[in-house]
Order: structure tokens, then sequence, then C-alpha cells
């Protein structure tokens, strides 16, 4: 009898383990950054706990690899970032997720790539990413009352079917509130609330993810350089999204780069430095003669096919309103102007914050290429039909007042490569698509 209660006992704790595990998660697991010899995967817990992540090789059982364990604290938000760091380029892997020693169960794939290493022995490979901004997340007790302001949540899904390399998300990726923005626990809580969406964990935890902030993750609507706690925001920024670098400015913010094969993203910040919209006062900035400085020196050293420049706010439209660089006309020229003067090819600006789509094209004399300006919006939030009434570059065709994501191919041979652009709706389906060259954008 003793012995059919020990082992009733044995069952009885082994049952609860992987539970227990499912309970601790928050949300995730996510894979952030991919290089050909690091992976960064991410986790989010309830409460202080030990997380590692173990991995192989996809379609094979051996050998198998583990990251560091990391304790998570309530300081990090109970955030665990490791590094996948002993794999080969050109491999997919799977990957399981332990909390404390258990198992976390998922009933989706979890699985990330590393890079492929073709150059000097074949064409680049076909890349494919998604793009989009605005993604609010309702939350009655802390919204306006009314309606709320975020829906269609089943776009994450409809994103994680295209199954795209990776994902560029392009400002407002979530909304800070009045209880949020005042506090770190508050910044905090909004972060975890927008990360923990069901519908959105298929898409982390099988899709490379990087991104820029805007306003609304940044602080306030329409914040500045002024907001009093942009330290502790970029903290918190840097512990919920897995780029591979924030530190290209010694002086603080979130700026950035990546490649990808034969691309390279800039990942600029447009709030850190802000002049705010009302301050006539003094010399008005968006990004800064240092951050600008450096984006032109990095856009000249780059052999990469296409050069997308990431901002949270439309850059060549001639649109000057709401918060549109045309409403800072002597920094917006003089960014336009260097990268002219530097004569960079392949650029390519890609940008949200509008709460429609649409894709602007600026050309101004037969000597230049044309400068196309892609904006992607809104994933969730409200969306706002617009024609762009006085943008002089827009497309008219490409407008979009619906939720939306980008899906972005990038394919061809090296020395002919394309780009093609194709809109989506919430549900995955085409709206509109559209190929660039990258001969096209040459001088």
């Amino acid at each position: 009898m003793k012995t059919i209660f020990k082992a009733a006992v044995v069952l009885f704790f082994c049952f609860l383990g992987p539970v227990s595990a499912q309970d601790k998660v928050q949300s995730g697991p996510m894979v952030g950054y991919s290089t050909m010899k690091e992976v960064l995967l991410w986790l989010q817990t309830t409460e202080t706990a030990k997380v590692h992540f173990e991995y192989v090789e996809k379609g094979t059982s051996q050998p198998r690899f583990s990251t560091d364990t990391i304790t998570t604290i309530k300081d990090q938000g109970f955030v665990a970032k490791a590094i996948a760091d002993q794999v080969l380029p050109s491999k997919t892997y799977t990957y399981e997720v332990f909390v404390n020693g258990s198992k976390v169960k998922r009933d989706y794939a979890m699985e990330f790539k590393t890079q492929e290493l073709w150059k000097w022995r074949k064409d680049p490979p076909e890349i494919e990413f998604a793009i989009g901004s605005c993604t609010y997340v309702n939350e009655p007790e802390m919204d306006r009352p009314g309606k709320g302001y975020g829906s269609e949540y089943e776009i994450f899904d409809a994103i994680h079917k295209k199954q795209p390399d990776f994902m560029v998300w392009l400002g407002d990726n979530m909304y800070l509130r009045e209880p949020d923005w005042n506090s770190k626990t508050g910044i905090m809580h909004r972060y975890t609330h927008t990360r923990s969406l069901k519908e959105m964990q298929p898409l982390l935890a099988s899709t490379h993810n990087y991104a820029i902030w805007d306003d609304h993750d940044f602080g306030p609507n329409d914040s500045d350089s002024s907001f009093w706690l942009k330290r502790t925001s970029a903290e918190i920024f840097k512990l919920f999204w897995g780029n591979p670098n924030y530190d290209v400015l010694d002086s603080g913010g979130i700026t950035g780069s990546f490649e990808w094969g034969d691309i390279q993203f800039f990942l600029l910040d447009n709030r850190y430095y802000r002049t705010a919209n009302r301050n006539f006062t003094t010399e008005r900035q968006i990004l800064g003669k240092e951050q600008i400085d450096w984006l032109i020196n990095a856009l000249t050293a780059s052999h990469a096919t296409f050069k997308f420049i990431v901002i949270g706010n439309q850059v060549v439209s001639t649109e000057a309103m709401h918060e549109n660089y045309a409403t800072f006309p002597v920094e917006q020229q003089y960014l336009l102007r260097k990268i002219r003067e530097s004569r960079v090819e392949g650029v390519i600006f890609l940008d949200g914050d509008r709460h429609h789509t649409g894709l602007s094209k600026m050309k101004e004399s037969k000597y230049v290429y044309p400068l196309y300006d892609l904006t992607c919006s809104s994933l969730t939030a409200g969306a706002a039909p617009s024609d762009e009434a006085t943008n002089a570059y827009k497309l008219t065709e490409t407008l979009v007042g619906q939720h939306n994501f980008g899906m972005l191919k990038v394919s061809g041979p090296w020395k002919d490569r394309v780009l093609t652009i194709t809109i989506n709706d919430k549900d995955g389906k085409k709206l509109w698509t559209k190929e660039i060259a990258a001969s096209e954008l040459k001088y």
C-alpha cells in the first residue's frame, strides 16, 4: 500500500510540474535577432524563476544544445533574454523553454533560423519580412470610456501564416495610457499587457523580431526629448525587444542597425532627441545632427542592395501636418540633401504612425533615382482613411484605410534584385502589390 501511495504522489507531482511551468509564463517565448553565430531568445515569467532554452537542428535529435540559465527578477519585468550561441549558419532549429527545470508546452511551432552564409558562394537568398505599426490592445479599466480603440487581433495570426523570416515593428507597438507613463511600474505594465496578447504568441515564437518606437511606446502622445522618463522608457524598450544593438549613439536612445542577407536596416530614434512640436524658440530637430551624421556615415559604408531607413514618422511626404517630417522642414531637407549628396543607392524609407498605409515616391529630377517612403499602419489601433491631399508624392492607388500589414520580399540574382511590396488586410488577403527593382534605385 505504501508503495502504491508513493507512486501516486510521484505521478501527482510529475503532473503538476508542467502545469506549474505553464502558469509561470506571462508572455513568449519570442525570437529576437538572428546572426550566423547566435540568436536571441526571450521569455517573460509571472514571478522570479530560472529560465533556459534547449535547441536542436530541425529534423534531428542530436546534438542538443542549451543556453545559459537566466534568473528573472521583478526590477527587469521578469524578462529572460538568453543567447543560443552554439549554432551554425544557414540552419533552422527547433527549441524548447524550461522554467524552473520544467518544460513549457505550446501547441504551435517554436523555431528560429540562423542567417545564410552565401557571399562568395552563390546569389543572396530570397528574403521575406513583415512590417506593421500601431498595436493597440484594449484594457477597459485603463482605456478611455466607450468603444475599445483596438480590434481585429487576428491580424497577428494572418502574419504568422505568411511565415516571414522576420518582422520589423515600425513603432507605436503598444500604447501607453495616462496611468502608465509617469512611472516605471506603469510603463512595464503596458509592455507586459500588450506582449501577453494570446493572438500574438505564435508569431513571436517563430518569427525573428526587430523594432523601433514612436510616441505611444515612448511616452505620452506626441512626446519628445523633454519626456521626464525617457531613460526609463529606453531601458524597458530594450528589455522587451530583441534588436542586436542600441548603442550606436553615445548619448542614448534606441538607434541601431542590422543586416539580413544583402539588405540592411537602419533603425532610427525619432523621439529621444526630438524638439517639442510647438517649440519654435530654438533649432528644431527630430533626429538631431549626431544621429543624421551617423546615418549618412553608415549608409555610405554599407554594401547592401536595399538600405531600409526605419523611422516612426513619414519622411518624404510634403504633407506638413500631424507629426510628419514636413513639420520640421529644415531638418527634413538637411536629411534628404545629405542622402543625395552622399550618392548612396538603394535607399527606401519604412515608417508607420499615420493609421493608414500608402507609398510616396519623390523624384526631383532625371539625375536622381526616386526615394520611396512606405508608410504601413495600422495593425490593431483605430484605422484612419486618408487621401493625403497635400502630399505631392503620394501614389493614390496605394492608400489603405483599414487594418493591414506589409510583406516585403527581396528576390532574384545578386545583380538583378527586386523588392516586391504586398499590403494585406487583417485576414492576409492582398490589397495591392508593387515591384521596385534595385536597378531603379541607382544613379
